[in-house]
């Protein structure tokens, strides 16, 4: 049995916790999918985050049950495809991806994207999802700013998360500013730009100066100014190094200096194509 080490939560707000490190499982599918939730929940892993669009809830599903781990210690995430939006559609495919997990419940479901013309219906049903206790959070993923003003002129209950693709080079500050002011948990997919990187000198002197990878400087970077982070990785070698990032601090030089680092660098679509 791995050792296990703590981990960081944050309150959401609806009084939910949740992990602010977790586990995203992106293109991974049969048993290695099964076998990534298995060995991140051995290591000490909590979040375990999917999506109907990934097509893996069964493997997920599966993974969680295998592990042994008591369900109430596991938070898990899905999202709503971008094919199943608008209101009915968006209630089946809740109930679609209950059946495919095989859980008793859903602890946060998310609009995966904003999609145009059903953007609204589909924040209506997860609002609805969660007025009648189907859910125990609610949430949307690849909101920038302009469909965060959009949602202002809609929503009756305010989203607990935003999942966005955020890293130190594409540091989007003002919409970091704009959840923390909504009391919106700002949450970073693929925080680590699948390597691309890894071999920039700034971050690699930062990796010596405290002896960590440059995966383990960039999402203590994250963890410690509050903004939840869910890198993927099936490798049982990288699972353990994603997850020993508790026993060292950043100073707030070096997390300012990180701040710098912006770019834009986008390594997935940008969800302003859909405006």
């Amino acid at each position: 049995m791995v050792e296990k080490v703590r981990q960081v939560y944050t309150t959401l707000n609806n009084g939910v916790k949740m992990p602010l490190l977790g586990l995203g499982v992106y293109d991974m599918y049969s048993r290695e999918a099964e076998q990534a939730v298995e060995w991140a929940l051995d290591i000490g892993y909590q979040l375990i985050d999917t999506a109907s669009m990934y097509e893996n809830e069964v493997e997920i599903g599966n993974g969680i049950r295998q592990s042994g781990v008591n369900r109430k210690d596991i938070f898990l995430t899905t999202k709503v495809n971008n094919s199943e939006q608008g209101y009915d559609n968006t209630l089946r495919a809740f109930d679609l991806s209950m059946k495919k997990l095989n859980c008793e419940y859903i602890d946060l479901y998310l609009v995966h994207w904003p999609m145009k013309e059903t953007r609204k219906e589909t924040w209506r049903a997860l609002e609805y999802l969660y007025s009648s206790g189907q859910v125990r959070a609610i949430g949307v993923a690849n909101y920038l700013l302009p469909f965060l003003d959009e949602l202002d002129t809609y929503k009756t209950i305010n989203p607990t998360v935003n999942q966005v693709e955020f890293s130190p080079y594409l540091f989007q500050k003002e919409l970091l500013k704009r959840c923390q002011e909504q009391h919106i948990q700002l949450q970073a997919y693929t925080p680590l730009l699948r390597g691309q990187r890894f071999d920039d000198t700034r971050l690699i002197a930062l990796s010596v100066k405290y002896q960590k990878t440059p995966a383990q400087i960039i999402l203590r970077w994250a963890i410690q100014q509050g903004i939840s982070t869910v890198p993927k990785s099936s490798n049982l070698v990288r699972l353990k190094e994603n997850f020993d990032i508790f026993d060292f601090e950043l100073t707030v030089e070096d997390i300012n200096y990180m701040n710098t680092f912006n770019e834009n660098l986008r390594v997935v679509e940008d969800p302003m194509e859909l405006l």
